[in-house]
């Protein structure tokens, strides 16, 4: 079902969901994206002093915390989960998102992605690992696949709202299927402008930064100005001990007026959409030394980018913070080493963020 333009250059189509409940979902042969963030996708979930109007979950009269509990989701087979929301939390206020998936023997425990706020303490859970799965800071990988998933939210503090929930089940046998699927030749030779920005200038940690510098990039683009260190500081995971939690990444951006999203694409021809349309993308890929030509570090077991484009003979042109001054993040890489670093090591995992 197609319910306006939501989201640039996307296929969508209706969830399957319990009964009465629809939700807007980007479908891909290895992952799907159900986003809920409209008045009819909370149907059929349950509050607990909290309650979903047309503006998303908040908490209810007289309230100082409560829960949101979802209907259970039916989605395609995945064994594993990255959780996104677009939060407020004014002063001390916070959101904590849960997950639980249902496989042969059953539901699994709650997991927890730990607690998100804006202006307080930001924390993720470590410690969650049983027969069915764990988490792995900001991913739920089980032991088994599952078709179904529910999500539970809980929201602490006057004036806390959650605007967008959104959950991207992936198949990880799948990650590189489309791998060399065929580009758009009308999309190349096309680049989106967005600041560039090094996240190498900054002593003091800026050289693990690379997903809030990637992330200041592109909301520099949509004119928000946030600099690198205060997104650094924005996104800061106390038990992770770092700035690259993707769902805290996504919630910062969110924060910021924008509808912020993490969700696995299939292909650099999936992405050649996006940025032919004037989106830049956030990636996540990892390599050996000498496996990605021209690349501003040797190796990396993980690091973000902005891609803006794709030049004339379709390599992917990105804005890599790892570069060291402003002046050389702009970078052209080979497409087929690119593709297979990105799908290879994330399964093609991405921020989508654009206004609202």
């Amino acid at each position: 079902m197609h319910r306006g333009s939501l989201l640039p250059a996307l296929v969508l189509s209706a969830s399957l969901l319990a009964p009465g409940a629809e939700a807007l979902t980007m479908t891909y042969p290895n992952s799907t994206t159900t986003i809920h963030e409209q008045p009819g996708d909370w149907a059929g979930g349950e509050g607990r002093g909290a309650v979903a109007g047309a503006a998303g979950l908040s908490l209810a009269p007289g309230a100082t915390s409560g829960t949101w509990t979802s209907a259970p989701l039916r989605v395609p087979a995945f064994d594993e989960l990255v959780p996104s929301w677009n939060a407020v939390t004014p002063a001390r206020g916070s959101v904590s998102v849960e997950v639980r998936a249902q496989n042969a023997g059953g539901w699994t425990r709650w997991f927890s992605f730990g607690t998100w706020s804006d202006a307080g303490d930001r924390a993720s859970l470590d410690g969650q690992k049983d027969r069915a799965g764990q988490v792995l800071t900001d991913t739920l990988r089980l032991t088994a696949k599952s078709s179904a998933v529910q999500y539970r939210v809980t929201l602490r503090g006057a004036g806390t709202a959650v605007r967008l929930v959104a959950l991207n089940t992936s198949d990880r046998a799948r990650r590189s299927e489309a791998l060399g699927t065929p580009g758009n030749r009308a999309a190349w030779g096309k680049e989106v402008r967005v600041p560039q920005r090094s996240q190498m200038l900054y002593p003091d940690g800026g050289e693990v930064w690379c997903s809030p510098t990637s992330v200041s990039m592109i909301l520099a683009k949509h004119g928000v100005n946030v600099s690198v260190p205060d997104a650094a500081r924005g996104t800061f995971d106390r038990v992770y001990d770092g700035t690259g939690n993707w769902a805290f990444n996504a919630a910062y951006a969110g924060a910021r007026g924008m509808r912020s999203v993490v969700l696995r694409l299939p292909s650099l021809a999936a992405a050649e959409t996006f940025t032919a349309q004037g989106t830049p993308l956030a990636v996540s890929l990892g390599w050996k030394a000498g496996e990605l030509p021209g690349a501003s570090l040797p190796s990396s077991g993980g690091h973000l980018m902005v891609l803006t484009g794709f030049d004339a003979q379709g390599n992917p042109v990105l804005n890599d913070p790892a570069a060291p001054s402003d002046a050389l993040v702009r970078r052209t890489y080979p497409r087929a080493a690119f593709e297979r670093l990105w799908l290879g090591h994330s399964g093609g995992l991405t921020y989508l963020i654009t206004p609202r």
